[in-house]
């Protein structure tokens, strides 16, 4: 797939998978919650102590990531699914509705945005998100002709509006040896000497391994 940082190529994507399948399905990056429930689930029992815990599915797509955080987690959550593609952003809220999701904890909220990740300073201020996953979204970008300017502001980005200690987690099949040299040098760029990197395995599939990048700030991020 080409042009992985533009609108117009999701939208084409999604409205071309959803014309060619009737009934919904949903479309996973990777690998679907299963395989990192383990990685996420745990963050929310130690996210601040402010209710409901703010969670942000980045460039959901009609992954059922989101949906599943909603419906697992015994905590209060929050879950905004976010994507620049208009039309995942519908397929999902129409699927959802029309399987009338319910939460584990009756308190927890689930929502579907349009939104850049490149300007999410436009839609949260500074500090108020405790969980942000990113499954798939940086590699498209790091992968598209003129996407690694976009990666490093989204980078920014999300340190700028997660809280103090909160958990950007990036789950991605690029070698370690290459992730966290970009993470480390994009968040310096950034103004963000304070931001600590810890990988982890995920597990290998198909031959492929792949990593969780959690990327942690612990000062405040200036524009």
């Amino acid at each position: 797939m080409e042009n992985m940082d533009k609108k117009s190529a999701w939208d084409r994507f999604y409205s071309e998978t959803s014309s060619r399948n009737p009934s919904f399905k949903n479309f996973e990056w990777f690998f679907g919650f299963d395989a990192v429930q383990d990685f996420i689930m745990p963050l929310l029992q130690t996210a601040s102590p402010r209710s409901p815990v703010q969670v942000l599915d980045m460039g959901c797509g009609t992954s059922a990531l989101g949906p599943s955080i909603y419906r697992d987690s015994a905590l209060p959550v929050r879950v905004t699914c976010a994507d620049i593609s208009a039309v995942a952003v519908r397929l999902m809220q129409e699927h959802v509705q029309a399987e009338a999701v319910r939460p584990h904890n009756v308190s927890s909220q689930i929502e579907f945005l349009e939104l850049d990740c490149t300007q999410l300073d436009r839609h949260y201020g500074p500090g108020s998100l405790d969980l942000i996953v990113d499954k798939g979204t940086t590699d498209a970008l790091l992968r598209s002709k003129e996407g690694a300017e976009k990666a490093a502001l989204v980078l920014k980005q999300c340190l700028k509006v997660l809280r103090s200690s909160g958990s950007l987690l990036q789950f991605s099949d690029e070698d370690p040896d290459a992730r966290l040299v970009w993470l480390e040098t994009a968040a310096q760029d950034g103004g963000l000497a304070a931001a600590d990197v810890v990988v982890q395995e995920v597990r290998v599939l198909r031959g492929v391994c792949y990593y969780c990048y959690q990327v942690t700030a612990h000062h405040d991020v200036n524009e």
